[in-house]
């Protein structure tokens, strides 16, 4: 066997094991995310079952307290599984607007002005949470803009730089630069 036929099983094989790994990886996510739903589901069932024993506004309570806490659960595995800024807000926005379900619920055992206040309180703290995940998901978004313009004008210098050679050693350097942009 010649080298470059070693050299290129040695790179097969490589590249088949990173391939393997990286789906190994995904379906470790996934069984992650997964069991964190079971558990999510398994938690709010035996919540529920805690909610039997009472009745009137603290069973209301009692119920949307488990389906918040499940929410919570299920909303942070989906934004880990799914890595992305978007996914994280939407999350956010999820598990505020069963938080306000819950504190709706407690505002239900009020009466008159002190029910509207507390009210208008689980609104503006819903609001809040909300106007909070989106400003984070823009904030991340806007991260990556100026990373990305910073990249490029990086690569723009290391070309100005390249073109001050000739040859091998100018396709060599625009090669380094077109990488070093890649990262």
């Amino acid at each position: 066997m010649t080298i470059k036929k070693i050299i290129v099983a040695m790179l097969i094989s490589t590249a088949s094991f990173t391939g393997a790994s990286l789906a190994l990886a995904a379906n470790d996510a996934k069984a992650t995310y997964k069991a964190v739903e079971d558990a999510a589901e398994a938690t709010y069932k035996a919540d529920l079952a805690k909610c039997d024993g009472l009745s009137g506004n603290g069973k209301d309570v009692c119920v949307e307290q488990a389906k918040a806490t499940r929410e919570h659960a299920t909303q942070d595995a989906k934004a880990a599984y799914k890595k992305t800024p978007k996914a994280l807000a939407s999350a956010r926005k999820e598990e505020a607007e069963a938080d306000y379900a819950v504190a709706r619920e407690k505002c239900n055992a009020l009466a008159g002005n002190v029910k509207d206040v507390c009210v208008k309180k689980a609104k503006a703290d819903e609001a809040n949470a909300v106007t909070d995940a989106r400003a984070k998901q823009e904030m991340s978004q806007s991260k990556a803009a100026v990373r990305d313009e910073r990249a490029e004008e990086r690569y723009k210098v290391a070309l100005a730089k390249c073109d001050s050679l000739a040859g091998p050693s100018k396709e060599a350097c625009v090669t380094a630069a077109e990488s070093e942009r890649g990262q």
